[in-house]
């Protein structure tokens, strides 16, 4: 692999591409981790794949590692088949969940170790070593040992680690589940930071959707060992292509309705006995005339509203303050409960049991078959 003379500890890594073709990893007859997933990675991209705890994400990530076996199906990275080669042989970077530091070893003897074991000379590991610690802000602390450092530098040893040898691609196993929130959102920046500068392609397993939404160019959602939907975090946010995506990213709020026409003017849907809304035809997936649909709103979506301008109303069970604004709870008639967004003081003042009234945003709603 090329890479350009280092700036300010700097280098450019050529990302090699991945293509995972129908990989699928079964334990035995009874349980099917991943199932059949295809999935293309570009050269310097950074795709997040996210999904609950069981969704095969982690399975995922582990057999491009080559840690774990496919049952079935092929693997590609850098137009070179591997889904039959050990993993020391793959030339990746990984960064996993608990640093997996040697503790009997200096932060530089950490950093240095998978240059050595490459046989590379001992000026050029002094060189990279140097280099790997400029650029993860770590240049005094080379002599240090990894118990005297904070989680967070710690953290970032295990980053200059896996990029001191220039792999192509990074992998990265939940790496900042370890963090309180303010070390998580400063490693974020440096994550992200690192990858502009560097141009490593980073394939990155987490379940935290604010992490994979704030650092990706495309998210991977996975559920039950499958691919549910890959996205730019934007696509992921305002056009879920399923319930379980609208459910997983973000607040969302589910509504009964039914679907009384579509044309290419949008479609005519209808909630409870009354209300009609007309939705514009891109944000319903697979509906059709004549259908019971759920309506995924989310909380922007939705105001307090009074007498004319109220489509429908409700309950009020409670307010919270959220930062920027505030979050109320209606619920509806029909038992569903509504997370509307509202601007600070607006609905917290108001006692719970209250009546109030609710308007919506028909075009920033999608809907989805019942049956889905």
């Amino acid at each position: 692999m090329n890479a350009s003379p280092p700036l300010d500890g700097a280098v450019h890594i050529a990302g090699a591409g991945i293509a995972v073709d129908a990989i699928a990893k079964s334990y035995g007859s009874a349980f099917m981790a991943v199932d059949g997933v295809s999935l293309t990675v570009h050269p310097g991209e950074f795709v997040s794949i996210l999904g609950p705890s069981g969704s095969g994400k982690t399975t995922l990530l582990m057999m491009i590692a080559g840690f774990e076996r496919p049952t079935s199906g092929r693997l590609v990275i850098g137009g070179k088949d591997m889904t039959d080669t050990r993993p020391e042989k793959r030339n990746l970077g990984m960064v996993f969940q608990r640093y997996a530091l040697f503790p009997h070893m200096s932060v530089a003897d950490n950093i240095a170790y998978p240059l050595k074991r490459r046989g590379v000379p001992r000026a050029e590991v002094r060189r990279r070593v140097d280099d790997a610690l400029k650029l993860v802000s770590l240049d005094a602390y080379g002599s240090r040992m990894p118990a005297s450092l904070s989680g967070g530098q710690q953290q970032r040893v295990a980053v200059a680690r896996a990029l001191v040898f220039q792999p192509p691609v990074m992998l990265m196993d939940e790496p900042l589940s370890a963090l309180d929130k303010k070390l998580r959102d400063q490693m974020q920046l440096e994550i992200a930071r690192l990858h502009r500068t560097v141009g490593v392609t980073i394939v990155y397993v987490t379940h935290d959707q604010e992490e994979a939404l704030s650092l990706s160019d495309r998210v991977v959602v996975m559920n039950q060992g499958r691919i549910e939907q890959i996205g730019t975090p934007d696509e992921l946010y305002d056009a879920p292509a399923s319930p379980f995506v609208a459910d997983f990213i973000g607040r969302t709020s589910f509504v009964s309705a039914r679907c009384l026409a579509v044309d290419a003017q949008g479609a005519r849907v209808r909630i409870g006995d009354k209300v009609d809304i007309l939705m514009p035809s891109a944000r319903c997936r697979g509906v059709d005339a004549d259908q019971d649909v759920r309506l995924a709103l989310r909380p922007e979506a939705v105001r307090l509203a009074d007498g004319d301008e109220a489509q429908l109303s409700g309950i009020l069970e409670g307010a919270r303050f959220v930062g920027s604004s505030e979050l109320a709870f209606v619920r509806l008639p029909g038992g569903e409960l509504l997370q509307v967004q509202t601007d600070p003081g607006t609905s917290r003042h108001l006692p719970a049991g209250s009546r109030v009234g609710v308007a919506l945003d028909a075009t920033r709603a999608t809907a989805f078959p019942e049956r889905s």
